[in-house]
């Protein structure tokens, strides 16, 4: 079983301490997400070990993170799509079975006494549990949140990736959502929630993932098509009012964008919303239309644009 004596850390404990100050301080990053991430980090790698392995395909931000190597979110919580029963009694089971298992030393103790659940009341409208645990570097107290999603489909399979990790510790090794099942919940929730959105990390996220990554049309196709069947969503004849200009033009969701860029300390990252938005119906629109049979379906969409309709296009490795 993992250590519980929190009140005489080893030297790892002091070790990893030292290091991620190290980084705090030459990063410039927030010291409570520097010691966050480590802690996620180092909980994914107790799952992916363990026999729950499979039962999780982790989603969200700490997903943008292996992608992209930066986080916009001020918090870092975990979030999965989960497989099984989602009761809150199998949940801290599970939970309770990781905090325990067997790892090389990385300094952390997650405590199993700890582990609360209860159910995700957002907006969602599917089924979801909050997990509240902590994790102990030493004395210091590091708070966890792992959301867990049920019900939602993965088009295509998921993927294994290596996380990155802050340190020298063995890498997690873990299922992950694809790229294109990222974009389609995503456009699925910008068409359902039309002018009443205000998660504009969504349309940030759209606008990253079109910019920095190629897709091929037909496996995006069928994985919008896969999702908006799966949450009984009515694929739009038109472009979705959250991408058109009266929404980037209207003044409380101008100001929501302004906000949030400044907040995520993205100013230097991305333009205005108008041009997001301009630049996301370009990559979005042709799959919306090809997803309902209005038009064929695009090829390639190289980083950054524009979709390639021709029959020979680069493969995409």
């Amino acid at each position: 079983m993992t250590r519980l004596n929190k009140d005489k850390p080893s030297n790892v404990t002091a070790s990893v301490r030292h290091r991620l100050l190290d980084i705090i301080r030459e990063t410039g990053d927030d010291a409570n997400l520097v010691w966050t991430r480590y802690a996620a980090e180092r909980f994914l790698y107790r799952l992916c070990v363990s026999e729950y392995a499979e039962d999780f395909v982790l989603k969200g931000a700490m997903l943008f993170m292996a992608w992209t190597g930066r986080s916009h979110r001020p918090t870092v919580d975990i979030d999965f799509l989960g497989h099984g029963e989602n009761s809150d009694k199998r949940l801290v089971q599970i939970f309770r079975a990781v905090c325990g298992v067997e790892v090389e030393d990385d300094g952390l103790i997650f405590d199993p006494d700890t582990i609360k659940v209860a159910p995700i009341r957002e907006g969602q409208e599917y089924q979801g549990q909050r997990v509240m645990l902590t994790a102990f570097l030493g004395k210091a107290r590091i708070p966890l949140q792992v959301d867990v999603g049920f019900g939602d489909v993965v088009t295509p399979e998921p993927r294994i990736i290596i996380y990155p990790t802050l340190l020298d510790f063995p890498a997690p090794r873990i299922r992950s959502y694809p790229h294109e099942t990222v974009i389609a919940e995503k456009l699925q929730t910008v068409v359902v929630r039309g002018i009443a959105n205000s998660r504009m990390k969504d349309f940030y996220d759209l606008y990253v993932l079109a910019r920095d990554f190629a897709f091929d049309g037909e496996t995006l196709t069928r994985a919008i098509g896969a999702t908006f069947s799966r949450r009984r969503t009515e694929i739009p004849q038109e472009p979705p009012l959250a991408l058109t200009e009266e929404f980037a033009r209207d003044d409380v969701k101008s100001v929501q964008w302004t906000a949030f860029v400044r907040k995520s300390g993205i100013e230097q990252d991305v333009p205005q919303l108008l041009e997001v938005l301009s630049h996301l119906r370009q990559f979005l629109f042709p799959l919306l239309r090809a997803t309902s049979g209005q038009a064929y379906v695009p090829k390639y969409w190289s980083p950054g644009g524009p979709w390639v309709f021709a029959e020979s296009v680069p493969n995409i490795p």
